[in-house]
């Protein structure tokens, strides 16, 4: 009996999720506006299988991210001496996740999940759009530029990009907010043509990736 009253109960949600004022469109150019207006995320990986004590386990921290990319990939600052680097090298498909909110974060305030993988750019002078990438990054982070890639900084770096493969967005609640996953393709478009370079949100330069 008290499966299928929950059972009733999910049905019951998900009806109201379908009848949300907020269509999937919307949600998407949402989603891709609050990943684009806030530069600091929640990180997710996974230690690895070999770890002597975490093996699996789920490890989340604070991350500093960029949206430098049109098609709303993120550029990060990669330091092989955080957790976070150790777990994405050491995952088969250098998986990970990043969780954004608002800056007032509440049951009824949008957040969205992005998971996919990392990609590091281990030889600085082939980092695909450097200069932009750089100066796209400094402009969230200001103080990023004391460890940024190159000769002086005081732990090894790299650039990397994040990739999102699957975006997993709550605009509040359901009765009025979208719920559930948005298509790769439709949150890439959301917000920005594709074309090759343009100004973004707060002049932050966007550029095309091969």
């Amino acid at each position: 009996m008290r499966f299928l009253i929950i059972l009733s109960a999910l049905m019951l949600g998900a009806e109201t999720i379908a009848q949300a004022r907020e269509t999937l469109e919307e949600a998407a150019a949402f989603a891709r506006q609050l990943v684009n207006s806030v530069s600091i995320g929640n990180m997710a990986t996974v230690y690895p299988a070999d770890h002597a004590s975490l093996a699996g386990e789920p490890f989340s921290l604070q991350e500093y991210y960029a949206s430098c990319h049109v098609n709303g990939s993120l550029t990060l600052l990669f330091l092989p001496i955080s957790r976070h680097s150790q777990n994405v090298l050491l995952s088969p498909t250098h998986a990970a996740s990043v969780s954004v909110w608002s800056d007032r974060p509440a049951a009824s305030r949008p957040r969205v999940s992005l998971i996919g993988n990392v990609t590091v750019f281990p030889v600085l002078e082939e980092t695909p759009d450097r200069e932009a990438i750089q100066a796209c990054y400094v402009a969230q982070h200001p103080d990023a530029r004391w460890w940024l890639p190159g000769p002086r900084e005081p732990h090894i770096a790299y650039w990397a990009r994040f990739d999102p493969h699957s975006v997993y967005y709550v605009g509040g609640f359901g009765s009025e907010h979208f719920i559930g996953n948005i298509p790769l393709e439709m949150y890439q478009n959301a917000s920005f043509p594709d074309h090759a370079t343009e100004v973004g949100v707060g002049g932050r330069v966007l550029v095309t990736q091969d």
